[in-house]
């Protein structure tokens, strides 16, 4: 097993040896990349050329070697990885991973998009063909995305002059503990602080928004969001009302889980407006025909993003259409949904409401955690990490027999944890759970103790949505870490 990585072969003498038509191959595909390749047969070649051949700056040593000889020369392709090897010279030779200090992938590229898929020299074209079954899921103007996506980090990061960690922005990086980290909305009434955090909310957009409209991005779009400070402002003019709004709850991430009724509405509506939350897989089975709005709720911008998108709704209702209000889960559980219903019933439309599988339910069961249990769990509480302005409710008492499900909590989790332990008494040792993108595909499931949890997040890192079970119900058909074990948390992946 090795470090996939993409390597820069530009402006580098790559020697590869053999007079077979895959040497050839190489030897053009090196080229095209912006090497110097030197193609040499079996008869030509000398292995003292290794050391002789290359740059002046890198004492004449090449800085790579192909061998694609055949099996007829394979005690020379022998010879020539041991020189290489001892000399510390990269070498690949073909049908031989055993002999290699690096082996090629099977790659697809598109624009500054690169996928690599190995095998580990195994495969007998099994590479090619999983290359061929993954890209077939690849948005089509990946390249772009990709492009779109680096102009805006660049240019945010030159106009606002933001520190990262380091390695945030690297191919390889996860999402770090702070990714979704709180932001009262007090800390950000400033356009100075609020162009802060433009970075943080690019990445939201990475993670949250649907392929298709990633490569759209407008940076002119961003910084009018942070200048906007006026709240919604009452109609002055009384139109005709002939629209309709629904309230659709999308259930907890698998577009699985979507109820006949939600996805009637959402093939029958004329806009809709979405939570960042709702994942792409919903949002791909909206028809292309329909505009979609997603709520732009980066750190410190939620009120604002919520301003907007009531603003945007009334003003398609009065157009007459048909809005459809796109939320996770279900709702009236931490939705805001009694709060839209009374806004737009007192503007004359009154909502439909759609239920949906709220994650507070569908999260334990994806995790194997029976949120109710004889003799163990009688009670099942839902709550909010997350009060009014980002402050910290009133969280409650420890209860042995109940297993507690805390929504918008994971961002605050270390306040969250002092409060419970210190403040309500909680069993520190209590087994509990953080459940990540429950249903989808890159779920993540985090089973530790209380007293270590906030500790297990910052070592994972982030992978909004996610929540946080706790109770004795938790361990009872997956078993925990023990209390006095070295081992303070398991992570299991996929569903």
């Amino acid at each position: 097993m090795g470090i996939l990585i993409n390597h820069s072969v530009e402006n580098t003498v790559a020697l590869v040896v053999g007079d077979t038509p895959l040497a050839q191959s190489r030897y053009e595909r090196l080229k095209s990349l912006g090497a110097s390749p030197l193609l040499v047969s079996v008869a030509d070649f000398e292995i003292k050329s290794i050391l002789e051949l290359g740059r002046q700056e890198v004492d004449n040593i090449v800085d790579s070697v192909y061998v694609a000889t055949g099996e007829k020369d394979l005690n020379l392709a022998r010879d020539i990885a041991a020189y290489c090897k001892k000399h510390r010279v990269p070498v690949n030779v073909a049908d031989h991973p055993e002999l290699c200090s690096f082996t090629l992938l099977s790659t697809y590229s598109e624009g500054d998009f690169q996928l690599g898929i190995t095998t580990g020299g195994k495969g007998c074209r099994l590479a090619n063909r999983i290359k061929r079954h993954v890209t077939k899921s690849l948005p089509p103007n990946v390249g772009e995305i990709c492009k779109r996506v680096g102009e805006l980090r660049y240019q945010i990061q030159a106009e606002d002059k933001v520190d990262i960690s380091v390695g945030q922005h690297d191919d390889d990086a996860d999402q770090a503990a702070d990714f979704n980290k709180l932001v009262l909305e007090s800390q950000a009434e400033s356009i100075e602080e609020k162009k802060k955090q433009r970075i943080r909310w690019l990445s939201q957009i990475v993670e949250y928004y649907p392929f298709s409209k990633l490569a759209t991005l407008d940076p002119s779009e961003l910084s009018r969001e942070y200048g906007r400070t006026q709240s919604v402002t009452d109609t002055e003019e009384e139109s005709v009302r002939r629209g309709r709004i629904s309230l659709v709850g999308s259930g907890p991430g698998s577009e699985d889980l979507l109820t006949k009724a939600a996805l009637k509405e959402i093939n029958t509506a004329d806009i809709i407006l979405a939570d960042k939350l709702v994942p792409s897989q919903v949002l791909e089975l909206i028809p292309r025909r329909t505009p979609v709005h997603i709520a732009k709720k980066f750190p410190g911008n939620a009120e604002r993003a919520q301003e907007e998108l009531l603003e945007l709704g009334l003003e398609a209702l009065e157009q007459g259409k048909h809005v459809v209000r796109l939320k996770q889960g279900d709702p009236y559980i931490f939705g805001r949904g009694a709060e839209e219903f009374i806004f737009f019933r007192d503007h004359g439309f009154t909502p439909t409401v759609i239920a949906g599988i709220t994650s507070a339910l569908a999260a334990p069961l994806y995790a194997c955690i029976s949120a109710t249990h004889r003799n163990v769990a009688d009670q099942l509480l839902v709550c909010t990490g997350t009060g009014r302005g980002g402050t910290l409710p009133d969280l409650p008492e420890w209860v042995a027999s109940r297993t507690t499900v805390f929504l918008m909590s994971l961002h605050r989790i270390e306040q969250v944890v002092e409060a419970l332990i210190k403040e309500k008494h909680w069993n520190e040792n209590v087994p509990c759970a953080v459940v990540e993108r429950a249903s989808c595909p890159d779920q993540r499931i985090i089973r530790t103790r209380l007293k270590h949890v906030a500790e297990a997040i910052k070592a994972n890192g982030s992978r909004p949505p996610g929540l946080l079970v706790t109770g004795f119900a938790c361990d009872v058909i997956t078993p925990y870490p023990q209390t006095d074990s070295e081992q303070k948390w398991l992570v299991s992946e996929g569903i």
